[in-house]
């Protein structure tokens, strides 16, 4: 028996031949909500990126359904309390993409210390901004890392290659497991104190909108440094903008907003702020280990077996 799965945004090329003969792929890239809503009855599963959404209605429409799958980490386009309530499985993908997001995340780092940016453009316009261009090290800095998973404690690794003290904030992760990796468990109070620079690597649920808010920026030292390459939400954009208006943060590095594209954003068009369009996962080498390890993932879901990353 071939399980049939509808792909609607696309999956990177398998080459593992046995899981290939156990499915049969339906690729509607793009596919409308109307569409998805029209045909999603005819499969046994789905596979989705961040574009498509699953919500109850989707979910209601479902017919035989039995499981989502995301290719990648977050799973906030997709109604989880809906999938439980129907008895829809939903996996991921979460280690495939952590090597990418953690080296994009130093990039955006080296970017914000040395203005590489700001200096690349001026480059580029005839402007030679030699004595312009004052950086930092990132030596014996000390790095605040939000959320210490996956790639939160990848982003450590790395970090302390460059001679930083590394300090993490996870409410989940056992302090000893934090220390064992070369980072300080901290309180959330304590980092965002402490912290030269904090990167935030955490979802984006209730618990964490707006984790960096107004009353959290006002603890921060002066000149701060933010990156997220997370999820948009998790940081109050407004708050953001006035602290460095204000010259509380000096700089931030973005990769996620709360609304993408970030059209007419004076946050996004700051001159102190660096910008990518969400692209910590674009590396050829993360999008072929996701779609390996979701399809795994969905066709072990669909045979009853063990899974590794189970949402719901």
């Amino acid at each position: 028996m071939k399980w049939k799965i509808l792909l609607t945004d696309g999956l990177a090329p398998i080459s593992d031949q046995e899981l290939l003969d156990r499915v049969i792929l339906d690729d509607k890239k793009g596919i409308s909500a109307e569409e998805l809503l029209a045909i999603i009855g005819d499969y046994d599963a789905v596979i989705v990126r961040g574009r498509t959404k699953i919500s109850d209605t989707v979910l209601e429409s479902a017919g035989d359904l039995k499981v989502v799958g995301r290719m990648g980490v977050g799973v906030d386009n997709i109604d989880l309390k809906a999938a439980k309530a129907h008895g829809v499985t939903v996996v991921n993908a979460p280690v495939a993409t952590t090597v990418s997001v953690a080296e994009l995340t130093m990039g955006l780092m080296l970017s914000l210390v040395r203005d590489i940016a700001k200096v690349d453009a001026g480059m580029k316009k005839g402007e030679w901004l030699k004595k312009a261009c004052v950086g930092t090290e990132l030596y014996q800095k000390t790095l605040g890392v939000i959320g210490y998973g996956h790639i939160g404690e990848a982003v450590g690794k790395r970090a302390m290659a460059f001679g930083m003290r590394v300090i993490a904030y996870d409410p989940i992760r056992p302090p000893e497991e934090i220390k064992a990796s070369g980072a300080e468990p901290v309180s959330f109070e304590e980092l965002i104190k402490s912290a030269d620079i904090i990167t935030m690597h955490i979802p984006h649920i209730e618990a964490t909108h707006y984790l960096l808010n107004e009353e959290a920026f006002l603890l921060m030292k002066d000149g701060v440094q933010i990156i997220c390459a997370a999820r948009g939400g998790v940081i109050d954009e407004q708050a953001l903008l006035a602290a460095l208006e204000s010259g509380k943060v000096a700089g931030a590095a973005l990769d996620v907003y709360e609304k993408e594209p970030p059209v007419e954003s004076a946050l996004a068009m700051h001159p102190n702020v660096v910008g990518t369009p969400h692209v910590g996962a674009q590396t050829k080498e993360a999008q072929l280990r996701a779609g390996h390890d979701i399809l795994e993932e969905v066709i072990a879901a669909l045979d009853g077996k063990p899974l590794r990353w189970k949402i719901v």
